[in-house]
């Protein structure tokens, strides 16, 4: 019996699905195998080559619900192209981006911090462990992944979807920018703001243009910003 599908198609789904299930697993156990004895009482290896890995390995396994929309999207025939992600205008992306990460990262600041001073937001510190040559590398990765699991899941994907089955684009994003909102609400209100009118602004403007890779852009710069500025001057913050 033939597939359905061809066999392209077949193989990124096998990936996909192991990638949401068992094999981060894997992965994670190969380098706990391997920076760890297997003999006597077992100590969690402090090498920083393994904590890398492990934090690299966090990042790709990060990036299966992203994986698993881009499957989902050539697979029903909309592709890349239909949820703005296609490559075919670089520089006005990135110009857009850079603008939106102005705008919404000194925005965002003001109302963190008010909401920190004002006893309605916890502190939430943006990087991982200090100290460690790969520090930034991780800050990188930690804002590329939440910058292409955020845009593209919760506005290019979402609005997308919600559009097709029936939904206006009032609807479509008021729900996006309410689930950005709600799934930051751990950190306080401050955040649950912030986020809510992020998202506002950036479901409204992808129902509009049609692009989501300026949102990547901007949602990247602004954590690597909020990472980077935060070693430079955490000496300077309440408790530091």
């Amino acid at each position: 019996m033939e597939p359905a599908v061809d066999r392209r198609t077949l193989r990124e789904e096998i990936l996909v699905v192991l990638m949401l299930s068992l094999l981060a697993s894997a992965v994670y156990a190969v380098i706990d195998l391997l920076s760890a004895p297997i003999a006597g009482v077992y100590v969690p290896a402090a090498d920083q080559s393994s904590e890398f890995a492990k934090q690299v390995a966090g990042f790709v396994f990060g990036l299966a619900p992203v994986y698993l929309v881009l499957h989902l999207v050539r697979r029903s025939g909309d592709g890349v192209r239909g949820i703005g992600l296609d490559a075919t205008r670089p520089w006005q992306d990135l110009g857009r981006g850079v603008v939106l990460a102005v705008i919404i990262g000194v925005g965002g600041i003001g109302i963190y911090l008010a909401s920190v001073a004002l006893g309605v937001n916890r502190f939430v510190v943006p990087v991982p462990p200090l100290g460690h040559w790969w520090t930034i590398p991780a800050v990188l990765l930690n804002a590329a992944g939440a910058a292409l699991k955020e845009e593209v899941i919760v506005v290019a994907y979402l609005v997308t979807r919600l559009q097709q089955v029936g939904w206006s684009d009032r609807r479509a994003t008021v729900a996006s920018g309410l689930l950005r909102g709600a799934y930051h609400l751990y950190q306080g209100f401050g955040a649950f703001t912030g986020n809510l009118v992020m998202g506002l602004l950036f479901a409204w403007m992808f129902t509009r243009t049609r692009r989501a890779r300026p949102f990547v852009v901007a949602h990247l710069l602004i954590d690597v910003g909020a990472g980077v500025g935060f070693i430079l001057f955490r000496h300077h913050l309440p408790g530091f």
